[in-house]
């Protein structure tokens, strides 16, 4: 039997075959007979020229996977996103229609985990201006500046959600120093007092203690615009905020008014709500802002592990087995997939 799994955008510009461009997908995809057939398309119509009778799809960022597309597909089983957001696919939608959705959310933990770090290093130790004040020759003026800033040691930080990325950038910032603490309504106190973090049960309480907050949760319609004016407002004006997790979390309107008043201190963002962001974006030159492209996940490893994850995750569930990550797993029991099982050699020394 052959397969027909679609994959919504070339694979990162390479050219050749698309057997060659897509070898670590195939490494399990292959084996199963599927035949990869990519799709570049504009609007729901193209895209479902080609996909309507996809087996599954494979999907990254870019054009949406959304209600109408899904309602189109015609016997796909599974949508494999090749990231650990999944806001680019309507997943309510595919719930509904029986498909289950895959991510990757344990590939670049530690990758974005350091970029969280990074900046908030890069922020409190006010990198990027003491760069310019060297190459601009000011040498002079970059002790002052610093000397009005505390040590990192023995200040907060608060981190809003505690899932996996957030536990990798707790450990990181014990080592500085840090008093940690973590708002995650769907966390259980015990598993953050576990790590020696303390719960937070009120948003605008842990934001109003912390000299440092770090964003780490997913997006969806509870989170968007999760940290706006008001949040904002019952910050310290001392304060730095950190986000690597998506863009629309924070309103950004809000956040470069705050900085402009001097009611916040500074930020460090990787995501932003619109990206590439507009040429006239309000945070764009505002000497304590620092921004990076969304490449908090970005190393040598991601990309080919990334991929590979994504390929197995769609063999799995295309063998009639679940997946090891689902993101909507009220689906499984709907669906004629039967639950992994450890092959023999995972099974310890006692199998």
């Amino acid at each position: 039997m052959t397969f027909k799994v679609v994959a919504q955008l070339p694979a990162f510009a390479q050219t050749g075959p698309v057997e060659q461009r897509y070898a670590w997908e195939l490494e399990a995809l292959g084996p199963l007979g599927a035949d990869i057939v990519e799709v570049a398309a504009s609007t729901a119509e193209e895209f479902l020229a080609v996909a309507a009778d996809a087996d599954a799809l494979i999907t990254s960022w870019g054009f949406p996977i959304t209600a109408e597309i899904i309602a189109g597909l015609e016997r796909c089983v599974v949508i494999g996103v090749g990231s650990v957001g999944t806001d680019m696919v309507d997943v309510d939608a595919a719930t509904r229609a029986g498909i289950v959705v895959t991510n990757t959310p344990d590939i670049f933990i530690e990758e974005v985990a350091d970029h969280a770090m990074a900046l908030i290093l890069a922020c409190a130790r006010h990198v990027v201006e003491q760069h310019q004040m060297v190459v601009e020759g000011r040498w002079a003026e970059g002790r002052p500046a610093l000397s009005r800033f505390p040590r990192l040691f023995g200040t907060t930080l608060g981190l809003v959600s505690y899932g996996n990325v957030a536990r990798a950038t707790a450990r990181r910032a014990k080592a500085f120093g840090f008093r940690l603490m973590a708002y995650d309504p769907y966390v259980s106190e015990l598993a953050m007092t576990a790590d020696g973090i303390e719960p937070m049960t009120s948003l605008g309480e842990m934001l109003e203690r912390c000299d440092y907050v770090s964003i780490h949760a997913p997006f969806n319609p509870g989170t968007y615009h999760l940290i706006g004016e008001a949040e904002l407002a019952r910050m310290k004006s001392t304060a730095i905020i950190v986000n690597t997790g998506r863009g629309g979390i924070i309103d950004e309107e809000a956040l470069a008014k705050a900085i402009v008043d001097g009611r916040l201190a500074g930020a460090g963002l990787d995501v932003l709500e619109q990206e590439p962001p507009p040429a006239d974006h309000p945070l764009f030159g505002l000497p304590n802002v620092i921004l990076s492209p969304h490449v908090a996940s970005a190393t040598s490893r991601m990309r080919p592990e990334t991929r590979r994850r994504v390929g197995r995750e769609v063999s799995l569930v295309l063998q009639g087995l679940w997946p090891r990550s689902t993101v909507n797993p009220t689906v499984l029991p709907r669906t004629q997939l039967t639950r992994w099982q450890p092959y023999p050699m995972d099974r310890g020394p006692n199998r």
